[in-house]
C-alpha cells in the first residue's frame, strides 16, 4: 500500500527556520536526509520532496478559454505543506511509524519539532464506494 506522508508547517515556521543556528539547520537537513537513505535502502520510499517557501506559490485556476489565471500568493492559511514523502509500505501501521520519525526531526538545540505529519493511503484508482 502507498501512503503520502505530508509534513505540514505553521505559517511562521518558514521564516523562523531561516533565523535557527546553522547547526541546527544542518542537523535538521541531516536527520531529514538520513531518513530518506534508510527508507530507500528498506525500499519503502517512493518519492519525498521538500517544498519552497509559500510566499513563492501562486494559486491558479482556469479562465475564459482555459488559460490559467493566477491569483497571487497561496491562500491564507495558519499551516502549508513544507515537503512529503510517498512510501510504500505493507500497513497503515507503518506509515504511521515512519510519520513519528519524521515528525521527529531535530530543531534548535536537537529538541524533537514535534511537526504534525499527515498520512493518507494514495489511491490506485476511483474509491468502489463511488462507482
Amino acid at each position: 500500500m502507498k501512503y503520502m506522508l505530508m509534513m505540514n508547517c505553521p505559517r511562521t515556521g518558514y521564516d523562523t527556520f531561516g533565523a535557527w543556528p546553522k547547526e541546527a539547520i544542518r542537523a535538521h537537513l541531516a536527520f531529514m536526509q538520513t531518513l530518506d537513505q534508510e527508507l530507500r535502502q528498506a525500499k519503502q520510499l517512493v518519492s519525498a520532496e521538500g517544498l519552497a517557501s509559500p510566499h513563492e506559490a501562486k494559486r491558479v485556476r482556469a479562465g475564459k478559454n482555459r488559460m490559467p489565471v493566477t491569483d497571487g500568493i497561496f491562500a491564507e492559511t495558519k499551516e502549508f505543506l513544507a515537503g512529503y514523502w510517498i512510501v510504500e509500505v505493507d500497513s497503515p501501521e507503518q506509515a504511521y511509524e515512519v510519520a513519528a520519525r519524521a515528525s521527529a526531526a531535530p530543531g534548535p538545540g536537537g529538541v524533537p519539532r514535534n511537526m504534525p505529519i499527515e498520512v493518507r493511503q494514495v489511491m490506485s484508482g476511483p474509491p468502489e464506494d463511488l462507482l
